[in-house]
């Protein structure tokens, strides 16, 4: 039985979230033994160098002129402080938690389309941002149980939705190949710049760099995957599945780190989930 474009556009997100997922374990893992600001200088130089070997096959500009481009400049700044908040995120707090945080940045999209593009959104899907939002407060637990680390993870969801916005005004003669290069760029920038403030690079064990090279490769693919999900099907039908990337997260950090999320965790990302599904579905 032949697949719909929007059964195939749900199987390469989800696809992509597996990724994107499974590259998360191999950076907490690294950084582990390694320094953060090593592990995302590494996989981004690898990422770089991946997607920069596709454009120049398909003969495209390596550093077009485009990348200084005011939107891109500005795309490329919210890019660094999302890879790199996150990345300290995911290494110094509950992967789990962290993943679940990071749920409600489709949320701050829709709120960011409306009052930077303008775009219509309706009271209902206005509801369901705040609802998210409250999700995203009983996960950091603001009170006697909360964690100023947690609030990593809230600028990195920020740094994420701020490069989703602007990458609407990104320019159209940009190809995925060029983007891709340009996100794993600001994966290594953001690397190098809090190596820079570490210190402490070493030479990585064997185990280290297959380590890194896992991350470099699910990235790689995730990302990959993440491009055909968006140009297969319907936006509003498949973008609904990157919420896929919460169970796999929820799955490996269970089994692999022994995190056992409590009940305001739960809670608080069936909330997120549930209203960015509803916001994003009410699209249509």
């Amino acid at each position: 039985m032949s697949l719909t474009e929007n059964q195939r556009g749900a199987l390469f997100m989800t696809a992509s979230m597996a990724g994107f997922a499974v590259e998360d374990v191999f950076v907490k893992a690294a950084a582990k033994t390694l320094p953060l600001g090593q592990v995302l200088l590494t996989i981004g130089l690898l990422g770089v160098l991946a997607f920069a070997t596709m454009a120049w096959r398909k003969g495209e500009a390596l550093l077009p002129s485009a990348f200084l481009s005011r939107p891109m400049l500005i795309r490329s700044a919210f890019e660094v402080t999302g890879r790199l908040f996150y990345g300290l995120s995911i290494t110094l707090t509950a992967l789990s938690t962290t993943s679940a945080i990071l749920q409600a940045t489709p949320l701050v999209v829709v709120a960011g389309a409306a009052l930077v593009f303008g775009e219509k959104v309706g009271w209902q899907r206005w509801l369901a941002v705040i609802i998210g939002f409250a999700g995203v407060l009983i996960i950091l637990r603001p009170g006697a149980d909360f964690s100023v680390l947690s609030l990593l993870a809230v600028v990195g969801l920020l740094g994420f939705a701020g490069r989703d916005l602007a990458t609407r005004a990104a320019p159209k003669s940009l190809s995925n190949r060029q983007l891709g290069a340009l996100g794993f760029a600001m994966l290594a920038a953001a690397g190098a710049v809090l190596l820079t403030i570490t210190g402490g690079a070493v030479v990585p064990d064997a185990v280290g760099l297959a380590q890194l090279a896992g991350g470099a490769v699910f990235a790689t693919l995730g990302y990959h995957a993440l491009t055909f999900a968006m140009r297969t099907g319907d936006v509003s039908a498949v973008t609904p599945f990157r919420y896929t990337r919460l169970v796999f997260a929820m799955i490996l950090a269970i089994v692999l780190f022994g995190e056992r999320p409590d009940l305001a965790t739960w809670l608080g990302a069936a909330l997120v989930v549930g209203s960015g599904i509803f916001a994003l579905t009410r699209a249509r």
